[in-house]
C-alpha cells in the first residue's frame, strides 16, 4: 500500500460495545474504545427471573458513536480520520428487533419508548421457550425440513421464536412492526442514512445460521410454513427478505449525518454486518477444521471448511452451517455454549452477596471506603479463586457441576434445562466449588467437540479468542486436558474487532479477499496449552460422570414440562 490505510472494526457484545482502529497494512491496534450500555448496566427492561433479556437502540447507538470519535481522538484526530477508508460491524446473535417502515427500531419512537418489546431481544433472551418447542413439532410435518441446516432443532435463542414471542403478547408492537431486523444488520443501515426498510442488506450468517434462509430454499422458508404455524405471522416473508449477502459485500458508504457526527468522509465504506463469532474466527485466524471458541459471556464455537467437501454432510445437533458465513467459498459450522463466563460471573454474585449488601450497613467503614472495597473485592474473587481451585487434587470423586445455567445450546438446542451442583458436602468450599463449574464448561466443550466428530467433522485444534482465554490461563489448561488436544490463543486481544477490520479492508478495496486481509492483518498467536495426558484417565470418569448427571436434569426437566402440561 502506497499510502497510510486505516479501518474501524465495531463489537457488540453483550455488555459493551468496543471499537478499535487497525492498520490494515498489518493488522496494528492503533487505538480502542469501551463503552458500556448504560441502561442494560442498570438492568432496565430485563427480568432474569423469567429469562426476559432487552437492549435499548440507544444503548448501541450511543456507543457506537462515542468509541469510534474516541478512537479517532486517540489516534491523532482529523490526521488519522482522513485515512479511514472502511467501517464494518459485529453484533452478537440472534438479537432482532421490531422496526417501523423507515427501518427505526419501534423503541425509537416516543410510543414505544420504554416497552421492551419494542427493543433489541438479546441472544440469551428465552421467554420464546414455547414458541421454539412449537416450531420444532411444526417443522416435522413439512418436507423438505426447514430445520435441517440448524442442526434439526431450532431454539428460542433465535430470530422467529423470539417474533412470535413478541407479537403474540404485544399487539401493539405486532400492529406497528414493518420488519424484524437483526442487530448486525442494523447497524450497517444506521451507519449508510437508511430510510426505507426494504433497502436493508440482510448477512448471509444471521440469516443462514439462526432465520432458517438456505440456498436449498431458494430463501426463507414460505409463508405457508409460517402462516400454518401460526395466523399471526400470514404474510410475515413479504416483510423480510430472499437476498442475503456475505460480509466481504459493501452495505453501502458512510451517511453524510453519520460522517459529520463522527467526523470522517463520506467516501468510508460500511460492510455488512456479521455475527462476533463469526468475525471473531476470522480475526482469530481460523483455519480448516480448527474450531475457533469465542469464550466469553458464553461460547460460539466456529469451524470452517470447504464448501465441496461438507456438500450433502448434515451435522446433527449444531445451531447451523452456511455456505459463506465465514469467509466466502466455505461453510461455517456454528457451535457452542449459553452460559460459558456468564457461569463464572454468577457464582461471583452469589458469594459476593454480603459484599453487595451488607458492606454499606458497616459502623466502621464510611460509604466512600466501603464502595472503594467493594470494587477491590470484585476484582479480586475469580482470580484468587482459579489460583486456589488450580492447587486443588483433581479426583474421580471431587464436586460435579452442569453447565447448563442459561439452558443447552448445543449439542441439541434445549434451553429449558437448568445447572446443578452435586457431590457437595460440609468440606465444600467456593474454590472446589468455582473448580466443578469451570470443569462442567469445559466438559460442556468436550460434548461439542465430540459432536463434531462423531458425525464425521474432524477437529484437529482449538483456537481460542475472547476475554475468558486471554484471562484465565486455568480455565484454558483444563480444557486443553479435558479436550486432550491443544489450544492456542490469538495473541489480540479484541479478535473480533480485528475480524470486523478485515472484513472492513475488503470492503474498501484494500484486499481483494478476506483470505489476503487475514493473512495480512493476522497478528498470530502468543500462548498454547498442551494437554497433561497425565490427567487423561481421571477426566474421562469424571466426563462420564458429567454426562449422567446431565441426563438425570433432563429427565427432570422433561417431567416438570409434561406436569405443567397436563395441569395447564
Amino acid at each position: 500500500m502506497s499510502q497510510d490505510q486505516y479501518v474501524i472494526g465495531v463489537d457488540y457484545g453483550s455488555d459493551s460495545v468496543r471499537s478499535v482502529i487497525v492498520d490494515a497494512s498489518n493488522g496494528q491496534e492503533i487505538a480502542s474504545s469501551v463503552f458500556n450500555y448504560p441502561r442494560w448496566r442498570d438492568g432496565k427492561y430485563c427480568v432474569p427471573s423469567e429469562n426476559q433479556f432487552r437492549q435499548h437502540p440507544l444503548d448501541y447507538i450511543e456507543g457506537l458513536e462515542t468509541t469510534i470519535k474516541d478512537c479517532i481522538e486517540q489516534a491523532g484526530g482529523a490526521l488519522i480520520a482522513k485515512a479511514i477508508k472502511g467501517i464494518s460491524v459485529d453484533t452478537t446473535g440472534s438479537t432482532p428487533v421490531a422496526v417501523d417502515a423507515t427501518g427505526s427500531p419501534l423503541a425509537l419512537s416516543p410510543e414505544f419508548a420504554e416497552n421492551p418489546n419494542a427493543m433489541f431481544v438479546l441472544w440469551k433472551d428465552h421467554t420464546g421457550i414455547r414458541e421454539a418447542d412449537e416450531i420444532n413439532a411444526h417443522a416435522e410435518k413439512f418436507e423438505p425440513n426447514y430445520l435441517k441446516y440448524v442442526g434439526g432443532i431450532y431454539s428460542s435463542e433465535w430470530f422467529w421464536a423470539k417474533l412470535l414471542h413478541v407479537v403474540r403478547v404485544d399487539s401493539a408492537v405486532a400492529a406497528a412492526l414493518h420488519s424484524w431486523v437483526e442487530h448486525c444488520d442494523w447497524v450497517p443501515f444506521l451507519l449508510t442514512g437508511g430510510t426505507d426498510v426494504k433497502a436493508i442488506k440482510r448477512g448471509r450468517c444471521s440469516a443462514g445460521h439462526k432465520a432458517l434462509w438456505a440456498e436449498e430454499f431458494d430463501g426463507l422458508p414460505p409463508d405457508s410454513f409460517f402462516s400454518s404455524l401460526d395466523p399471526l405471522l400470514t404474510g410475515i416473508t413479504d416483510k423480510l427478505y430472499k437476498d442475503t449477502y456475505t460480509a466481504d459485500v459493501a452495505a453501502g458508504n458512510l451517511s453524510a449525518e453519520w460522517a459529520d457526527r463522527l467526523g470522517l468522509s463520506t467516501d468510508v465504506v460500511v460492510g455488512t454486518g456479521a455475527f462476533d463469532a463469526h468475525m471473531g474466527a476470522v480475526g482469530g485466524q481460523i483455519e480448516p477444521y480448527f474450531l475457533s471458541k469465542v469464550m466469553g459471556t458464553s461460547t460460539c464455537d466456529i469451524l470452517v471448511a470447504p464448501s465441496a467437501e461438507i456438500d450433502g454432510k448434515l451435522v446433527k445437533g449444531i445451531c447451523g452451517q452456511v455456505n459463506g458465513s465465514v469467509i466466502p467459498g466455505m461453510a461455517g459450522l456454528e457451535a457452542g455454549q449459553s452460559a460459558f463466563g456468564d457461569t463464572y460471573a454468577w457464582f461471583k454474585n452469589l458469594i459476593s452477596w454480603p459484599i453487595n449488601n451488607l458492606l454499606s450497613q458497616s459502623t466502621l467503614l464510611d460509604t466512600a471506603t466501603a464502595e472503594a472495597l467493594k470494587e477491590e473485592l470484585a476484582e479480586l474473587i475469580i482470580p484468587e479463586l482459579s489460583r486456589q481451585a488450580a492447587l486443588l487434587p483433581i479426583e474421580e470423586y471431587n464436586e460435579l457441576a452442569v453447565d447448563w445455567f442459561n439452558g443447552r445450546r448445543t449439542p441439541d438446542a434445549n434451553q429449558a434445562l437448568k445447572g446443578a451442583i452435586s457431590s457437595l458436602n460440609l468440606g465444600s468450599d467456593a474454590p472446589r466449588v468455582f473448580r466443578a463449574l469451570a470443569e462442567a464448561t469445559c466438559f460442556g466443550a468436550k460434548s461439542i467437540v465430540e459432536r463434531f466428530i462423531s458425525e464425521g467433522i474432524p477437529v484437529k485444534g482449538i483456537i481460542g479468542i475472547g476475554g475468558v482465554a486471554k484471562k484465565s490461563p486455568f480455565v484454558m489448561q483444563m480444557m486443553a486436558d479435558i479436550l486432550g488436544m491443544p489450544i492456542r490463543i490469538h495473541q489480540f486481544k479484541h479478535t473480533c474487532a480485528l475480524g470486523a477490520a478485515m472484513f472492513a479492508a475488503v470492503v474498501a478495496g484494500i484486499y481483494p479477499d478476506v483470505e489476503a486481509a487475514m493473512q495480512a492483518m493476522g497478528r498470530g498467536f502468543d500462548v498454547s496449552y498442551e494437554p497433561n495426558e497425565g490427567l487423561r484417565d481421571v477426566y474421562e470418569k469424571r466426563y462420564k460422570q458429567y454426562q449422567a448427571l446431565g441426563k438425570d436434569i433432563a429427565k427432570q426437566t422433561a417431567l416438570k414440562n409434561t406436569t405443567e402440561l397436563q395441569n395447564a
